[in-house]
């Protein structure tokens, strides 16, 4: 079962294989109680597989947990948010 880590060194959300290798990523820069989510990608061939929802699901529910607010420039990101009401809340 891929699971999501926040890379802070790198400011990225990234998803990884049951192998430990990077399954793709959504960049991001830190503002405060703020996250500004910028781009969202994945490795070349692991489109369909619904990683994209569940790296935004897994960071989403970190920020949560962590107390902080979420500005989605991304639009993959925006998409979730306005599809997944449990995570009204978040925007700032």
């Amino acid at each position: 079962m891929p699971r999501v880590v926040d890379n802070s060194a790198a400011r990225r959300y990234e998803i990884l294989t049951d192998g430990g290798d990077p399954a793709g990523f959504c960049t991001y820069t830190r503002r405060g109680d703020r996250v500004v989510f910028h781009e969202l990608e994945l490795a070349e061939g692991m489109e369909g597989r619904g990683l994209e929802g569940a790296l935004v699901r897994g960071a989403l529910e970190d920020i949560r947990a962590r107390g902080l607010k979420v500005v989605p420039r991304c639009p993959y990101v925006l998409e979730y948010l306005e599809r997944h009401l449990e995570f009204d809340g978040l925007r700032a």
